[in-house]
């Protein structure tokens, strides 16, 4: 290996094509044909296998869950520490995204410069301890267990974790031809994939390499068609082998070689590669520079960039997805390097175009100017919508306690503090100037300010958010809860039912939209009402057919209606199911005794005081049953046990004195 020459020698000889592509473009298509086979199985059949996706393996992270994806990130991981980073360059639907962007702009005579950045480089790594390790880490400080909970390896919801039309489109612009053409071929996965910075520290110790032999002539072939960046001529010159692990192993640069010196083969591992001399036309300082030819003023200049673009766009509007923003990050970040240059510099070309020459701006340079003046005000824009939402959130949580209590519509809900209030108008002001700045609308912004309204008192700001949030289809379960109670508070039993029809639609199996929204139509006591009640409690009790609490609802439904036999049957329905239902066993004797099965109800007021002998109200209805039955001694006890436990009853006194009354005689 001594005395190989680090420059690429310049020669006539043109670059032969890579037998490696065609293959590669074809497994790649299989690959997207299979992706294809899997949604169209899904389609077909209504469940499939869970999405064999790197990132779906954050649900073990985060609560333990195996599913397909995890088992395919895992094994993924293992055949790279033998076989090197294959996986991305072979079977990566984003690679061979970056790879058609690539080859169309290659078409129009655009060949994209990488761009080689130390801490732009770091990105993907961060990316991964934040979407894989941090949640874990998370879980053991909380004394959460790390242990497998369960298994999910088949859905019924395939397209649940994926985005919609609109963010594939912009994740084609951005992760494909943006950031190819301004970072680089493979720009995403050098500067954005978390799953390539999990494959390229595990490469470190694969032995399966791209080796090279003594028949090198230094042609630089090799590093002229590599697509992932990697400058091969150096790498075997200097180590005999390519240790960089941004090599995906795509074969390209094998199958170029003119001398036919490089190959695939097993051998030292890369840890342990010693670097060999170098010839004096390339030193090492000359070698880093064109490696990384960014000043330390740049590299910062680009990390805080990145850092305040991740910022501002990710989850904006509510659809940015983390992945995407790191892409959009990067983009701009190169583009404040340029705008920084070409404010500095009397003379500066960008992409074979010559912005600024001898201090003057030149035509191409000011489109760029004006461009980048566009997308500087969309990004203060952006960053200032984000700010507005963090501040509404952290004020939304403030009034929580609030918020949650207003959501349990069978209760009695107790109003919200001052503070609470104050927090929430607060959330409802900074939700609104988003609304209306804002150039497209924010996903779940409406739920989030109407929910604001109500804990702030504003049922008019309440009731124009969540009619906006139910027109965009954009109303969680939350917004139709409320909004059946302040139908409830209105009278309004036509709204009250459409409010609790479209929460049992969008969750069929969520308990409160039949006890819940039956509780507040019998509550209107309105014929309509108590009908429409037992409806819900009806379709309710088919979901949750155990449920005491939808038994016993229905039995007051029919006790209003004036149908005791019915309501005696429900009551003893949940008494079956919970014994020590003292509600029901009360309601249970009343209905008997109305019913005039007064030896029934006695023997169950009996039970009910055993059960409870201090309260004085019990006493009263047995006396009540007892009188009844003609039992005047039996009830005067009771009403003196009454009126032990609580002197001055009313209801005990009334009776007692209208029992000490000799019956007149006619």
């Amino acid at each position: 290996m001594k005395g190989r020459a680090v420059l690429p020698v310049l020669d006539s000889h043109p670059i032969r094509k890579s037998r490696m592509s065609r293959w590669r473009a074809a497994v790649l298509i299989a690959v997207h044909v299979v992706i294809a086979v899997h949604i169209a199985h899904w389609l077909v059949a209504g469940q499939t296998v869970t999405p064999v996706e790197p990132s779906e393996a954050m649900e073990f992270s985060k609560a333990g869950i195996v599913n397909a994806g995890l088992i395919f990130f895992a094994g993924a991981i293992l055949i790279t520490a033998i076989f090197g980073r294959w996986f991305c360059g072979w079977a990566c639907h984003l690679v061979a995204l970056q790879d058609l962007c690539r080859w169309l702009l290659l078409k129009i005579r655009i060949r994209p410069k990488p761009l080689r950045s130390r801490l732009l480089a770091l990105v993907p790594y961060l990316a991964f301890v934040y979407m894989f390790l941090w949640p874990a880490a998370y879980r053991l400080w909380i004394g959460d267990s790390l242990g497998i909970r369960g298994t999910d390896l088949t859905t019924s919801a395939l397209w649940e974790t994926f985005p919609g039309w609109t963010i594939g489109i912009l994740t084609l612009l951005v992760c494909g031809f943006a950031t190819v053409y301004f970072l680089g071929a493979k720009g995403f996965c050098t500067y954005a994939c978390p799953y390539g910075a999990a494959f390229a520290a595990v490469d470190k110790i694969a032995p399966m390499r791209v080796r090279v032999n003594e028949n090198c002539d230094a042609s630089g072939h090799c590093t002229a068609v590599c697509s992932s960046n990697v400058r091969v001529h150096e790498e075997v010159a200097k180590f005999g082998m390519v240790v960089d692990s941004g090599c995906m192993k795509c074969g390209d640069c094998v199958s170029v070689c003119p001398s036919d010196a490089l190959s695939f083969s097993f051998g030292k591992l890369p840890l342990f590669a010693a670097a060999g001399p170098v010839t004096p036309t390339a030193p090492g300082p000359e070698l880093a520079k064109r490696a990384y030819p960014l000043t330390w003023t740049e590299e910062i200049l680009l990390a805080v960039a990145f850092l305040l673009a991740f910022t501002a766009f990710r989850g904006l509007y509510g659809d940015i997805p983390f992945l995407m923003s790191l892409g959009l990050a990067g983009v701009l970040a190169f583009l404040v390097l340029v705008s920084v240059r070409l404010a500095r510099r009397s003379d500066l070309a960008f992409r074979h175009r010559t912005l600024k020459r001898g201090g003057r701006l030149l035509a191409p340079g000011q489109l760029f100017v004006a461009v980048a003046a566009l997308v500087a005000l969309f990004w203060i824009h952006s960053g200032w919508l984000q700010a507005e939402v963090l501040l509404g959130q952290r004020a939304f949580a403030a009034a929580s306690r609030a918020r949650l209590a207003a959501l349990q519509i069978a209760d009695e809900v107790p109003p919200a503090t001052a503070a609470e209030s104050a927090a929430s108008a607060a959330a409802a002001e900074h939700f609104g100037r988003v609304a209306r700045w804002g150039l497209f609308r924010w996903r779940g912004l409406d739920s989030l300010h109407a929910q604001s309204f109500w804990v702030a008192g504003d049922r008019a700001g309440f009731r124009t958010a969540s009619a906006r949030a139910l027109l965009r289809r954009d109303a969680p379960y939350e917004i139709l809860l409320l909004a059946a109670r302040d139908a409830s508070d209105r009278g309004d039993i036509g709204g009250l039912i459409l409010a609790g029809e479209r929460a049992i639609t969008l969750d069929p199996a969520r308990f409160e939209g039949y006890a819940g929204i039956g509780t507040l139509l019998a509550r209107s006591g309105s014929p309509a009402g108590l009908a429409a009640s037992g409806d819900f409690f009806a379709r309710g009790t088919v979901h949750f057919p155990g449920s005491a609490v939808l038994a016993y609802n229905w039995g007051i439904t029919h006790a209003l209606q004036g149908n005791p036999e019915l309501a005696i049957e429900k009551f003893r329905q949940v008494l079956s199911l919970d014994p020590g239902n003292r509600e029901a066993q009360e309601n249970l004797a009343g209905m008997l005794a109305q019913s005039g099965r007064l030896e029934e109800a006695a023997a169950l007021y009996r039970q009910a005081i055993a059960a409870a002998p201090g309260d004085a109200d019990l006493h009263v209805l047995l006396a009540q049953t007892w009188i009844a039955m003609g039992q005047d001694e039996a009830a005067r006890a009771e009403l003196a046990a009454a009126l032990k436990i609580r002197p001055g009853h009313p209801q005990a006194s009334a009776l007692a004195a209208a029992l000490a009354t000799p019956t007149p005689i006619h």
